[in-house]
């Protein structure tokens, strides 16, 4: 790090170890809850020592033998290189995805610590690697202007080895929250990374424990959003019926949260995309999972996958930033979200995949009514022209009916070679007017 960096770490550092909130009236400042309704759409990081081999992270641990343990702890360290670890081109993929900010994995429950500590031995420094991986991340997502988010672990199976308990997840034979020579381990690491890398603008507290942790965090940087931890995470799934306030969901690509080289089933690109229209229109954001490989560099089956969604979001993201829950969430396989001033509404036209470039679909949005000021067109597309087809009349139109807004478009935009798009098009509906509730019934 450079002098001026160095400089500025610690100054940051300073200033955070002055700052001090009352034990009571902590939760999440108002504006950072509004800034994650606003943001949707985040990746998360998993990547930790036992990527090498594929398997599931750190729970692999839990009714170990006394062989595979040590096999754990003492030899899988040795071979941990990250050579091709990229963060700048990882921050890069992100921000052309859409994705606002990111999560990585300082920490999980195996105890491994992705970072420079000075609370344990079992560290990213003592490995061939010995390079501090989380300054590599913060410094790269802050070159994009992304928000910088860490998952964070209370649990930690190495520090139970350790002081001769066994690894577990449930029935702890101590409290995590109230063990002293624990609970200085959960404040030391959580100061560490909440003065030695700056400004963190979201945290994801994973297990028990996770008081002495907010103390700490929120007492250092009153203004981080603490996400697991305060408010809901529905993991792996999206609720029937959203949350109260802001939520977040978080899913996994394939089945697996750190790299799985065998046996792995991918969602489509597709799907992906479904699912955060989905969360959208039910008011939450999507944090959506990669892992890394070993060496650092993503699968490709990933790589493909968010360089599809970035296509997409090229194309749509003004229906999924700065939007809320409009009055209806779905009517079949339309989905809505509408602007947060809610004079404009998004229909999202989902399995449409059959849908030949040129041609003409008709929809009924029943919870929609237009105004004299309202317009209609199908976002990403000019609607004045179709490639190779001239005679084509490409611009959309709407009527409002008795039923609701009736609207006739066209798929215009060529984004594959093949002429096919086998993914949601998305109609913007301006001037609409206003549900007479005024509020977002889900």
């Amino acid at each position: 790090m450079c002098p001026e960096a160095v400089l500025g770490v610690c100054i940051y550092a300073a200033a955070c170890a002055a700052v001090a909130q009352p034990e009571s009236n902590r939760d999440n400042q108002p504006e950072r809850l509004e800034w994650l309704q606003d943001a949707g759409f985040g990746l998360f990081v998993h990547w930790s020592v036992d990527s090498q081999v594929g398997s599931v992270i750190s729970h692999s641990l839990v009714g170990a033998s006394a062989e595979y343990t040590d096999w754990y702890y003492n030899e899988l360290p040795k071979s941990f290189t990250a050579r091709r670890w990229a963060p700048d081109e990882l921050a890069e993929l992100a921000k052309l995805a859409g994705a606002k900010y990111v999560v990585f994995t300082t920490k999980h429950h195996n105890g491994f610590c992705m970072w420079d500590t000075k609370t344990t031995p079992y560290n990213i420094m003592n490995t061939p690697c010995h390079r501090d991986l989380v300054r590599d991340y913060v410094d790269a997502i802050r070159r994009q202007g992304l928000g910088v988010g860490i998952y964070y672990s209370p649990e930690d199976f190495h520090w139970m080895h350790e002081n001769g308990f066994e690894a577990r997840r449930k029935n702890l034979p101590f409290d995590p929250d109230t063990h002293p020579p624990f609970v200085k381990l959960l404040e030391d690491q959580t100061r560490e990374l909440f003065t030695n890398y700056g400004p963190i603008d979201v945290l994801f507290i994973d297990g028990e424990g996770a008081e002495p942790v907010k103390r700490v965090a929120w007492q250092l940087q009153p203004d981080c959003l603490i996400t697991r931890g305060a408010i809901p995470t529905p993991e792996q799934f999206i609720p029937g019926d959203a949350p109260e306030g802001p939520w977040e969901s978080c899913f996994t690509m394939g089945t697996q949260w750190q790299y799985k080289p065998t046996h792995e089933d991918y969602k489509s690109g597709t799907r992906v995309i479904e699912m955060l229209i989905e969360t959208r229109a039910k008011g939450g954001a999507l944090l959506l999972n990669l892992g890394p490989k070993p060496d650092g560099q993503l699968p490709i089956e990933q790589e493909s996958r968010l360089r599809e969604i970035a296509l997409w979001m090229a194309v749509n993201n003004q229906a999924i930033y700065n939007t809320r829950p409009w009055a209806t969430t779905r009517e079949g396989d339309v989905w809505f979200t509408k602007s947060k001033d809610g004079g404009t509404v998004f229909a999202f036209l989902t399995k449409q995949s059959d849908w030949p470039r040129g041609e003409r679909r008709e929809f009924l949005l029943r919870s929609v009514q237009a105004t004299a000021e309202t317009t209609v067109r199908v976002l990403g597309q000019s609607d004045q022209v179709v490639e190779y087809m001239p005679d084509v009349d490409a611009q959309s139109r709407f009527e409002q009916t008795p039923e609701g807004l009736s609207v006739s478009i066209v798929r215009a935009q060529r984004l594959y070679n093949d002429h096919r798009w086998p993914n949601p098009i998305v109609l913007e509906v301006s001037a609409v007017q206003t549900p007479d509730s005024g509020g977002d019934p889900r």
